[in-house]
């Protein structure tokens, strides 16, 4: 089945980042920028290419682009398991520490009678019980055990926190109270940690932007936890979301690259004699998938298109990029809608004016 892996609920502002950077990769033909294939393979089989709408396209032209993309995907959804497994890692070194002081050969008062409320968390407890969170972790082997020195430092970091000591001090028990820890403990703790981003960067180079997307993934998944109910993990999403995804994530990324020329040739014809090779290739690649994502899903609304990529412009162009494409998207968008190529249905879907509508006062600068 094509993107077996999709059955995290990535968002779709993540699943443009990640298919940009494939088609930057795919257009630019540098080495660094390429997987291996072998390591593309261990994604993937030849059953990807045979779903149904691959029968219709050029399956050379874009299979190893939507392995990579599957790939990619499939980082995402080993990253989320991995911070959640951080937390138990940590919990448990916890209890190493408190059982090491115990048996101490002349242990303290304090060492025999621990302040044990954090190894006690009943929302990490059922976290570790979950069947789901064991059977991923353990058929993907994922664990931390090559990174002690992170486990450690990850928990000192936690015990020297005001959110810590206010948690271990609360006289009371209550279930919120756990998660409200763990939920801090993500906030405050991995992001803030230089060791947590070298070792990520070291690990994968598809961590680099998932990271903060994945945490708000985590800090989501424990804000929704019930202490009479199964974990409810965010890679067990509905099926019609799943399906969505599944359709967006294919069209945006294959229509992009079969329909390349006719885009650039759109991309040509609206800049008014400015020699295209001058165009930054990533400004060329945002333009494409938003030409891509304008006509190809009629149920977006424009707005929504010019904002994410010009949001992605911000982040993986040059400085002055977002004005541009935001110019240069409101001329295609008005020649695409007098000919009839862009549809768009439901209510509130249509914006008759785009132009300088998604700038910011820094933007226009």
């Amino acid at each position: 089945m094509f993107f077996s892996v999709l059955n995290f609920m990535i968002s779709r502002r993540l699943l443009r980042i990640k298919i940009f950077q494939i088609l930057y990769a795919y257009w630019s033909h540098t080495k660094e920028n390429n997987l291996q294939e072998d390591e593309i393979n261990k994604v993937s089989t030849p059953q990807t290419v045979k779903h149904a709408a691959f029968r219709e396209r050029d399956v050379s032209l874009t299979h190893q682009p939507v392995k990579m993309l599957e790939f990619s995907i499939q980082k995402a959804t080993d990253l989320y398991f991995y911070l959640l497994l951080l937390l138990v890692d940590v919990k448990r070194y916890a209890e190493s520490r408190i059982d090491l002081a115990k048996n101490k050969r002349l242990p303290t008062w304090e060492d025999l009678h621990p302040n044990t409320r954090f190894i006690d968390n009943a929302a990490v407890r059922q976290l570790e019980e979950c069947r789901a969170f064991r059977d991923y972790t353990g058929k993907h082997k994922l664990s931390w055990v090559n990174y002690p020195e992170l486990i450690k430092h990850l928990y000192l970091n936690l015990t020297k926190s005001g959110y810590y000591s206010t948690y271990m001090e609360d006289e009371t028990s209550h279930y919120e109270k756990d998660k409200e820890v763990l939920m801090d403990f993500f906030t405050n703790e991995p992001g803030n940690s230089e060791l947590f981003a070298q070792i990520m960067e070291e690990r994968s180079i598809f961590w680099n932007d998932d990271i903060d997307f994945v945490l708000a993934y985590v800090i989501k998944t424990i804000k929704g936890m019930k202490c009479d109910r199964e974990v409810e993990l965010m890679y067990q999403s509905d099926e019609n979301k799943e399906k969505e995804n599944k359709d967006f994530a294919f069209r945006l990324l294959t229509v992009a690259i079969q329909h390349c020329d006719d885009y650039e040739s759109l991309i040509e014809h609206s800049t008014d004699n400015w020699d295209l090779e001058r165009i930054a290739l990533s400004d060329k690649i945002i333009l494409k998938m938003a030409i891509n994502e304008l006509i190809e899903f009629p149920t977006i609304p424009i707005n929504v298109t010019f904002d994410e990529y010009l949001e992605l412009a911000k982040y993986y162009s040059t400085p002055k990029s977002s004005v541009f494409i935001n110019g240069l998207l409101d001329k295609i968008l008005s020649d695409l809608t007098q000919s009839g190529k862009i549809t768009k249905t439901g209510r509130g879907l249509i914006t008759t004016d785009t132009r300088n509508l998604h700038l910011s006062p820094e933007d226009e600068k």
